[in-house]
């Protein structure tokens, strides 16, 4: 089966951020993103609507145009956010961005009306049910078909940097889980889902998209969900394995680190380096050291089970990719990195607020607050009766 790829003019980006739709008075996610959505058609209507359905009624996807800069994806976030928050905040909600919400429940959640997704949910039965889970989701553009794959194969090394950075979602139905992300553990598990399978090239990727086809395992290359895919149709690299982010400075930081690396691969291969593929051992041990500790993660950084702390790893990947930050003008928001890994992931954040004497309620007032007011909050105190919930 040939899969025509779609190139794109250089490192172009486009983001998707899916939202909660929180009840500010009993702090739970509120079903009405129907409502949400009709209320501004010129958003959700049209052949390329900015804001989605996703799976739950409780979530809102923004999605930008086509971007060259990190500061012009946010920009465009940042107004689709100005028009929904217009929308939600006279019904009695306030938007929040975690990778799952801290204490509502699951089984109260309900599907969207498309009719996609009440496929998908006869399919996978238990395994949707629970995917009340929110994320970021960014593409950067890819000038040429045959780097897709080798770039792909590089970024599945990434893949507890960009975990352990955004891990947002420590609690689950108001338990603490004992993960930083149990998102990644709700969303791994459908069939499909997972780190990438690191093929050769583009003709075994088209080989092993047609065999999945022929089994009946997809119906299309759409429901293969790794945690960094090509997408043909955009002419771009996917990565998905961000947690939701609760900040637009984090959203902004991790656009910056996608797109450099992209870009820094492209680049390498442009002048004849063949790209690193790391052990799948190695990928998977490393996503789950992510996904149970965060920035606490001890890594492993080589083939032969060489380890190293998460934070420290962090702190060179960022140094290493200042220059072409530099060229491609995402310094500033790659620069963020560094407060993250001062201040802690969003899942250090919220247990920080319990450990100050705090509810789950307040860690959902915290989160409303820091996409209200683009800050970290990381203790009971620090939100400052802002009364964006429960007023």
């Amino acid at each position: 089966m040939a899969i025509e790829f779609n190139p794109s003019r250089g490192a172009t980006l486009g983001v998707e951020w899916e939202l909660q739709l929180v009840d500010t008075r009993t702090r739970r996610l509120r079903q009405d993103a129907r409502e949400v959505l009709a209320a501004m058609p010129e958003l959700s209507e049209g052949p390329r609507p900015k804001a989605m359905h996703e799976l739950m009624q409780s979530q809102v996807e923004i999605i930008t145009d086509v971007c060259h800069t990190a500061a012009e994806a946010v920009r465009d976030l940042e107004k689709s956010i100005d028009r929904l928050r217009s929308v939600v905040t006279p019904r009695g909600m306030a938007l929040a961005c975690t990778g799952t919400h801290p204490i509502s429940d699951w089984r109260d959640a309900e599907y969207a009306p498309v009719q996609r997704y009440t496929e998908l949910v006869e399919d996978l039965q238990w395994l949707a049910w629970r995917i009340q889970t929110f994320g970021v989701h960014v593409h950067v553009g890819v000038r040429e078909r045959d780097k897709v794959i080798p770039i792909v194969n590089a970024l599945a090394a990434y893949l507890p940097h960009f975990l352990a950075l955004t891990a947002s979602s420590p609690y689950w139905g108001g338990q603490d889980t004992g993960l930083a992300s149990s998102r990644a553990i709700v969303f791994g598990a459908l069939p499909t889902a997972g780190p990438p399978h690191l093929l050769a090239d583009w003709a075994e990727f088209e080989e092993y998209m047609d065999t999945l086809i022929r089994a009946g395992t997809i119906k299309s290359i759409k429901e293969v969900w790794w945690d960094v895919r090509p997408h043909p149709d955009f002419g771009t690299i996917e990565i998905r394995m961000f947690d939701g982010i609760p900040t637009m400075r984090e959203v902004g930081m991790v656009v910056a680190l996608s797109q450099s690396l992209v870009q820094q691969f492209d680049q390498q291969l442009d002048r004849g380096y063949k790209l690193p593929t790391p052990a799948a051992w190695v990928v998977r041990d490393n996503k789950w050291r992510a996904t149970r500790h965060g920035l606490d993660a001890i890594v492993v950084t080589d083939d032969r089970g060489t380890t190293a702390p998460i934070r420290d790893v962090l702190y060179e990947l960022q140094r290493e990719l200042e220059p072409v930050a530099e060229r491609l003008g995402c310094a500033e928001e790659l620069s963020v990195i560094g407060d993250v890994l001062e201040r802690g992931c969003s899942s250090e954040r919220q247990r920080a607020i319990l450990a100050d004497g705090g509810t789950l309620e307040e860690v959902v007032d915290a989160t409303i607050t820091e996409l209200a007011e683009d800050r970290f909050v990381t203790s009971r105190r620090q939100d400052g009766g802002t009364g964006h919930a429960g007023t």
